[in-house]
């Protein structure tokens, strides 16, 4: 029995709890193990840190009263006054309508104008031709916005754009696309959607890659068309990818660009262009209103992360896919 004890007692056994202490942690182990892709990731972490997270410091003026000369430390504090001021403001309604109408029919017209594209492509059967369908719709995707806008202005120009000489060849009356306000978002819509479709396909046509070919060729067996094919074979199985793209485009609601509103903006059209984007830059670069833009672009981040949160928890619920 003493030696027993002794033996516990024995400081050259090592103990339990040593032992645990001394166990590094998963994390630790882990890095250690796999420390050439922590080594990898490391510059994409080390830009969403410094680009991404470290700029939100800044969003503290937008409950302050910014002086450059003071800096963000030293402006005084003035709580909610720069929301309250936005939210009665002359422009809040046209703002928030022609933010929300333009992103809805941006989504209406260009969500589904991928997939669509994405599941033609895939019933080509000749390589070559698809090949070369594929390389004309990725196409326009590299064309600067700039470009695409000139492109545009040059196309419906209502004294030398061909689209108006069409029009008038068929016995109509010039239309003015790019002054109208009544055609501004349908010009925007779908000029975007011509640009983008072809290179929204390619995560689509990825999709439709992993669909068993044995499904197709039991349904060819059960005398099942193309159409019934698409419709109950191709689309669930790309359903996940469908519901993914759908919330994070969901997630971008009331962040309509900046960049082509602008340049196809003008004082005839500005009724329908103006969204909170152009908005922001007018107050805060041109009239150096620092804070009131920092607090409506707050406000806009927060109205884009709750939509996200909902539709990402529907999602969820209805279909068992969402993004975390």
């Amino acid at each position: 029995m003493t030696k027993g004890r002794n033996h516990l007692h024995n400081p050259s056994v090592p103990q339990a709890s040593s032992s645990v202490r001394s166990r590094p942690s998963p994390l630790l182990r882990s890095i250690r193990k796999n420390w050439d892709l922590y080594l990898l990731i490391s510059p994409v972490i080390l830009y969403f840190l410094l680009f991404e997270y470290f700029p939100m410091y800044g969003v503290q003026i937008a409950f302050k009263n910014f002086v450059a000369v003071k800096g963000i430390w030293g402006s005084p504090w003035i709580g909610l006054d720069h929301f309250v001021r936005f939210f009665h403001s002359y422009y809040f309604d046209r703002l928030i309508r022609n933010t929300i109408e333009t992103s809805l029919y941006t989504m209406l017209v260009g969500f589904p104008a991928p997939l669509l594209l994405a599941l033609m492509i895939n019933e080509i059967r000749s390589k070559w031709f698809r090949r070369m369908v594929q390389t004309i719709t990725y196409a326009p995707h590299f064309l600067s916005t700039v470009v695409v806008v000139g492109m545009i202005i040059m196309l419906l120009s209502t004294q030398k754009g061909v689209i108006n000489h069409l029009i008038v060849w068929l016995g109509g009356k010039p239309i003015a696309f790019m002054t109208d306000p009544a055609w501004f978002k349908t010009v925007y819509v779908f000029s975007g959607a011509w640009q983008s479709m072809g290179w929204g396909s390619i995560i689509y046509l990825a999709a439709l890659a992993g669909v068993d070919p044995q499904l197709h060729e039991a349904a060819i067996m059960d005398g099942a068309s193309r159409l019934k094919r698409i419709y109950h074979i191709n689309i669930p199985a790309i359903m996940p990818t469908i519901v993914v793209l759908l919330i994070l485009n969901m997630g971008h609601v009331m962040s309509v660009g900046f960049e082509k509103i602008y340049l196809m903006q003008n004082d005839l059209n500005l009724e329908a262009s103006d969204v909170i984007a152009t908005y922001v830059y007018r107050s805060g670069i041109i009239g150096a209103q620092y804070s009131l833009s920092a607090a409506i672009g707050l406000f806009n981040s927060v109205v884009n992360f709750i939509l996200l949160v909902v539709v990402n928890f529907t999602a969820r619920k209805l279909n068992d896919t969402s993004l975390w």
